[in-house]
């Protein structure tokens, strides 16, 4: 299994603090099945800067001291790139990361809103052959009071990724309710981690495929986990047609 979104690295966010962090969260993909693990540290969002550079030297240290200890995972450079309005230029100087040097680049939004110049940045990035994949929509706080701004963007061609915590609970009743809904409307492409340690922000990897198989069968969560590995193959990921999530009550914020 592969986890295209994780904090593992150590010392460069707000996830693993340093290598024996690292090793621990390492220590529990695997019991989690994931075998393969996409390090995403923030980029450009106003605390953290992770140059590609930097990302990958830090991705080859991690995997010589996971083959150290005997540890059964890999893993491969990325970033999880805040929004800004020069993310297409920047890409272009090779002063990004996509997700394992794919097509798929991991953008996230700031938590209260989707900048309104989201919708024109995604299409020039589909023009250049990306495809922007949202990270965890279902704790933007515009998203869930309007998920039409989500249907919108996936109908012109973004992917989108929800956090197995959200999935599985760890996040609330409300919001795992409306993480179903944006499953149930097609809305979500890839399930990930987002984990940052194994105390508070823990992988919950198979309780969210459990949440999903229980509640759509297991096609679906079949999909979800095969589209991360044709991510990173660079191929084509399945998708379903979007559907406009239907309002059933508003969602407050958390």
């Amino acid at each position: 299994m592969i986890d295209i979104h994780c904090h593992i690295l150590p010392a460069l966010d707000d996830g693993a603090g340093d290598s024996a962090d690292s090793i621990e969260m390492a220590r529990a993909a695997v019991r989690q099945g994931i075998r393969t693990i996409i390090a995403t540290p923030h980029h450009n969002n106003g605390v953290y800067k992770n140059e590609p550079a930097v990302v990958r030297e830090a991705a080859n240290q991690l995997n010589k001291r996971l083959i150290k200890e005997d540890i059964p995972l890999h893993v491969l450079p990325g970033q999880e790139i805040r929004i800004y309005g020069e993310v297409e230029q920047d890409l272009a100087k090779q002063q990004l990361l996509s997700l394992n040097d794919t097509k798929h680049i991991l953008i996230e939004f700031p938590f209260d809103h989707v900048p309104r110049y989201a919708e024109q940045l995604f299409y020039d990035l589909q023009l250049k052959g990306y495809i922007p994949v949202i990270a965890h929509p279902e704790r933007n706080r515009e998203i869930r009071e309007n998920p039409f701004l989500l249907y919108h963007l996936v109908e012109k061609g973004a992917a989108s990724q929800i956090t197995s915590g959200s999935l599985a609970g760890t996040f609330g009743k409300q919001l795992k309710a409306f993480s179903l809904r944006l499953v149930e409307a097609n809305l979500i492409h890839f399930v990930a981690s987002d984990a940052h340690n194994v105390k508070t922000r823990n992988f919950h990897t198979q309780e969210a495929l459990y949440v999903l198989e229980k509640e759509f069968g297991s096609e679906l969560p079949y999909m979800l986990t095969e589209n991360a590995e044709l991510l990173l193959r660079n191929q084509t990921i399945f998708r379903q047609p979007p559907q406009p999530v239907k309002r059933r009550k508003l969602f407050g914020l958390f």
